[in-house]
């Protein structure tokens, strides 16, 4: 039979559990600022899609809204592609410039390599020069709206149907839609561990 633990026992006892909950606590804590840290600049993105600052673009509209095509204009659609800081993904536009009616549906595509010996996990924000224009330039699908995931060494074509705004002010002729690729893996990687702590994978005793 153990003897009853002193006093002094029960409270280094109980000392070495709240320190135990202490330690979970700043380890989860220290995952959610590692992960928001990475996430500062494709939140700003986000926010400057849905208010259109700097030319960022929002999201999908429908195939059929606004369709009506203007048969009379000709607007110029050019496409640019860069990677952020880091990122070795190969990602170019397979047509760097097409011209549309506006309000007609157009297809282009993109092609992306992941040369790196691992997986990795892109984000593509697309931003829309002049920024007058940004508005007009409206995308039905778009691989932007999704993380893109390539094994490594794979290589895979993405898609863009988009249309141009019958209401574009007819002083612009050109629009440039520029994406700009960014390296989220280690971001996916966090987020996923936080949520198997949120799940129980770290749990509060």
């Amino acid at each position: 039979m153990k003897p009853n633990p002193t006093p002094a026992q029960g409270r280094e006892q109980d000392k070495k559990q709240a320190n135990q909950r202490t330690l979970r606590r700043l380890l989860l804590a220290s995952v959610a600022m590692f992960a928001f840290g990475f996430l500062l600049v494709p939140l700003y993105d986000v926010f400057c899609q849905i208010t259109g600052l700097n030319g960022k673009t929002g999201g999908a509209v429908s195939e059929h809204q606004g369709a009506q095509v203007d048969a009379t204009r000709w607007v110029t659609v050019q496409f640019l592609t860069n990677t952020n800081a880091d990122m070795p993904w190969l990602f170019e536009p397979l047509q760097h410039k097409v011209k549309v009616h506006p309000g007609e549906i157009t297809k282009v595509s993109f092609s992306v390599l992941n040369p790196a010996l691992k997986p990795m996990t892109a984000q593509a924000v697309p931003s829309v020069s002049p920024s007058e224009g940004a508005e007009y330039l409206l995308k039905t699908q778009c691989f932007c709206f999704e993380q893109q995931t390539l094994a490594a060494g794979a290589h895979q074509e993405m898609t863009l149907l988009f249309r141009v705004d019958p209401n574009l002010p007819p002083h612009i002729h050109t629009l440039t839609l520029a994406y700009t690729l960014f390296d989220i893996s280690e971001t996916h990687a966090i987020g996923q561990m936080a949520q198997v702590g949120i799940n129980g994978g770290l749990s509060y005793e």
